[in-house]
């Protein structure tokens, strides 16, 4: 697989991971990716596709701004920066909900993908979630 192949098909991963695409996501994860993030463990693409079917609808209008993607070997690095608006209520615990301020959130977060017979076979995603947490609570 070209380099250039991994790239399209990491950021269609991001892309269909934050827009909730859970059609996209058998072209682009193999069926027994692992992964994690701040907020999520999966260990199978039946994992990851129940947790990006119920994806919180506290974020609308969800855009990825990709800043570089890098291969190397069968590796692939992804910088970029996700913004959304916060429009509904988010649920941080069973006692606790955040009300949205509507206002426009950014992070930045970089990805960090293995593949596998072309397609993505472990991730990690890192971004600071208490910043987001500190967009969210911001008056």
């Amino acid at each position: 697989m070209a380099d250039n192949d991994r790239r399209r098909v990491l950021q269609r991963a991001v892309e269909a991971c934050v827009g909730g695409d859970v059609d996209a996501l058998p072209e682009v994860f193999a069926g027994d990716v692992s992964g994690w993030s701040p907020n999520m463990l999966v260990t199978s693409l039946d994992e990851l596709t129940e947790l990006v079917e119920e994806r919180e609808d506290a974020l609308s209008d969800a855009k990825v701004h990709v800043d570089a993607v890098d291969i190397v070997g069968n590796k692939g690095f992804m910088e970029y920066r996700l913004s959304a608006v916060f429009s509904g209520p988010f649920q941080v615990d069973d006692d606790s909900t955040i009300d949205p301020n509507g206002r426009e959130l950014t992070i930045g977060a970089v990805v960090v993908a293995e593949f596998a017979n072309g397609k993505i076979s472990a991730f990690r995603n890192y971004f600071d979630d208490a910043a987001l947490m500190e967009q969210m609570l911001a008056a």
